[in-house]
């Protein structure tokens, strides 16, 4: 069994036996690994998922931080997982990725994510104005801190702590959530994953942030934003065969009388 490392985890070659690294997908194209270790948490995964775009190499995560709703082996049992995968035992789910795209470039080489994509404004406490488009129709004009563009897999993630529905991962849907919008009528609204959607975003600063998962950048509103499924999917490798129902009762406690 071939062994790679993170380029940038090259110090934990504590054993020195000199592992041979990778730095980026092009490499791991190359390597054409079976499988990908993850070792943290959800935010650990989401930097895989750059890594793998030009593969379907499955990622394992091992929760090494928290919540751990999508790195859901733990440390104990991540040997078991990998001899499990070794063996032919494999669950391995498949995920939409969204893809963004701009007139003015961002995101260069990584404008894919598996969570969202989000607008805030930056350097005040005004809000932002955001023009939403589906299809190149008028959808709406959110006045509000925020907005969070969400994947069936990143429903449990901010957009959930912002009041948005949560999805199984399967549906393949689009999720627009509002951050704390001023008009309380306009809620979250669910969309089909071969929806386009395009965003003009407006404020009283000359700039605004926008984070793709774990990534972020500054944005004008000479930006004109365009989201769409992209062409490639996410693999994660899930050796328990948990469901997501489980994840929801272990991870956001579902179906408990108390968490007293």
């Amino acid at each position: 069994m071939d062994l790679y490392l993170c380029e940038e985890l090259q110090e934990l070659d504590l054993a020195n036996q000199s592992i041979s690294s990778f730095k980026n997908c092009i490499d791991i194209k190359e390597i054409k690994p079976d499988l990908m270790i993850s070792l943290g948490g959800d935010g650990t995964i989401l930097d895989t998922v750059v890594l793998t775009k030009l593969t379907q190499t499955p990622v394992l995560g091992v929760n090494l931080g928290r919540l751990g709703f999508l790195a859901g082996v733990n440390k104990e049992e991540s040997y078991g997982a990998i001899l499990k995968f070794q063996e032919g035992i494999k669950n391995i789910e498949e995920r939409m990725l969204l893809e963004v795209n701009a007139n003015i470039p961002i995101f260069i080489n990584e404008n894919i994510a598996l969570n969202d994509l989000t607008f805030l404004r930056a350097n005040t406490s005004s809000m932002i104005e955001v023009t939403a488009y589906a299809n190149g129709e008028f959808l709406n004009e959110y006045i509000a801190d925020g907005l969070i563009i969400s994947t069936s897999t990143g429903s449990t993630g901010y957009s959930l702590s912002c009041g948005g529905p949560i999805l199984h991962p399967s549906t393949n849907s689009f999720i627009i959530t509002p951050i704390a919008p001023h008009n309380l009528n306009i809620r979250p609204i669910v969309l089909p994953d071969d929806t386009v959607l395009s965003f003009e975003i407006k404020g009283r600063t000359p700039e605004f942030l926008c984070t793709l998962d774990s990534r972020l950048t500054h944005i004008t509103s000479q930006h004109i934003i365009s989201v769409r499924k992209a062409p490639n999917s996410f693999y994660i490798y899930q050796p328990n065969e948990s469901n997501f129902w489980n994840a929801l009762k272990e991870k956001l406690y579902w179906g408990k009388k108390s968490l007293a």
